[in-house]
């Protein structure tokens, strides 16, 4: 018996052994903003928490919890037990998996770590010239200072200058301060569309940055039902074809016009990567002809 299939038989009698009486419980998570409503990305996680606890067979609730505070500190508060909500989904790293428990199914399916950079308008033919990560090592990228793509952007020699503060990235840019600010391609359409076009920004045409990585939810070490119960209605979502087909869905579409399959790749290795992330599941992780 190969290591998954252990896994999905441990967990099944882990539900086996709940009373089939047993009360409905709430599952909260952090809504950031009233802008959730509209964000993707927040949109796409909700519909796969769902689908994963529909799944799992157990009888659960989810409930928003308003929360403006940064991933950081959501981070700190769910692993020290003092969070009044029950999960979060985040990029992954060594550090947050010793933390937090994780559910190892990427829900981006690999998509955090293709990176596309956003740059100054001005500096558009600069940045076509660019053929090898070599070329980007006389330049400065943004982040904040808590991502873990901040520590795979300099193991690979790459300048990093960073932040506390998100949307001062777009301004630290717009002045100079850095010279290109990587963003997923998840994500890199919506904030163009909210700071670009004020701060004179653009996509830097033909470019992207690929590391290995994955987004996952998170819950408590003090929850280990929750991370069992999602963990099987996942695997049962991933094994149906349904959480495949709800992300192509939500994303296939819009990530089109960003040509994919064009872009010259820079390949990138991901230090802080987790030994036991699932790299040997094919059907967890996409591929840019997927989107062309």
């Amino acid at each position: 018996m190969d290591r998954r299939h252990l896994l999905l038989t441990l967990l099944t009698a882990a539900s086996a052994a709940r009373p089939a009486n047993a009360a409905e419980m709430v599952v909260g998570y952090p809504s950031y903003s009233d802008a959730d409503g509209q964000d993707p990305m927040h949109l796409y996680h909700l519909a796969a928490l769902r689908l994963g606890l529909d799944r799992s067979g157990a009888h659960y609730r989810l409930q928003p919890v308003r929360k403006p505070i940064g991933q950081g500190r959501a981070i700190r508060d769910l692993a020290g037990a003092q969070a009044d909500f029950s999960l979060l989904w985040s990029m992954t790293s060594e550090e947050r998996e010793q933390q937090l428990l994780p559910i190892r199914i990427p829900t981006d399916r690999g998509l955090m770590g293709w990176r596309l950079l956003l740059i100054r308008r001005a500096d558009a033919e600069r940045f076509a010239g660019v053929r090898s990560l070599d070329a980007l090592r006389d330049l400065t990228a943004g982040q904040l200072y808590d991502w873990p793509d901040t520590a795979i952007l300099r193991a690979s020699g790459l300048t990093v200058g960073t932040t506390s503060a998100y949307e001062s990235l777009f301004t630290m840019l717009a002045r100079g301060r850095v010279d290109y600010f990587p963003r997923s391609v998840m994500e890199i359409q919506d904030e163009m569309r909210l700071f670009g076009t004020a701060n004179d920004l653009m996509i830097a045409p033909g470019l992207m940055l690929r590391y290995p990585t994955a987004n996952y939810f998170f819950v408590s070490r003090q929850n280990a039902q929750l991370a069992a119960d999602l963990q099987r209605g996942l695997e049962r979502a991933v094994e149906d074809g349904s959480l495949q087909t709800l992300f192509m869905t939500h994303f296939r579409q819009r990530l089109k016009p960003l040509r994919l399959p064009e872009r010259r790749e820079f390949a990138m290795k991901n230090p802080t990567l987790p030994a036991a992330t699932p790299l040997h599941r094919p059907e967890l992780w996409a591929d840019p002809a997927q989107f062309g």
